[in-house]
């Protein structure tokens, strides 16, 4: 299980990434833009890192406000759903939580 989830993470940071990527590429072109909903909504789904690292590497949406408070907010949100579980797996340790885990998913 814990080999999916890290993959899912990946592919969803790599797909973050390149969406920003193809939407600043999009707007130099002119064409027809990726909606900052659906940006968001990849970095939300887990892509925070691919979306916040393309964010600074392409350097692209770095000053568009509220769009730049909401992806640093998400990010800050799983970083807090991230230290919550580090704290839990080292509290009740890491075969309970993906035991609860896996009931939760099945």
């Amino acid at each position: 299980m814990a080999l999916w989830i890290g993959l899912y993470f990946l592919a969803i940071n790599i797909a973050a990434y390149f969406a920003f990527v193809s939407d600043k590429a999009k707007a130099r072109a002119g064409a027809r833009r990726i909606p900052e909903k659906s940006l968001l909504r990849l970095a939300l789904l887990g892509g925070s890192i691919g979306a916040i690292s393309a964010q600074r590497i392409i350097r692209h949406k770095t000053h568009k406000e509220p769009f730049r408070t909401w992806l640093n907010a998400i990010a800050c949100l799983q970083l807090v759903v991230m230290a919550g579980l580090a704290v839990a797996m080292l509290l009740l340790g890491p075969n309970k939580i993906l035991h609860w885990a896996s009931q939760q998913f099945s």
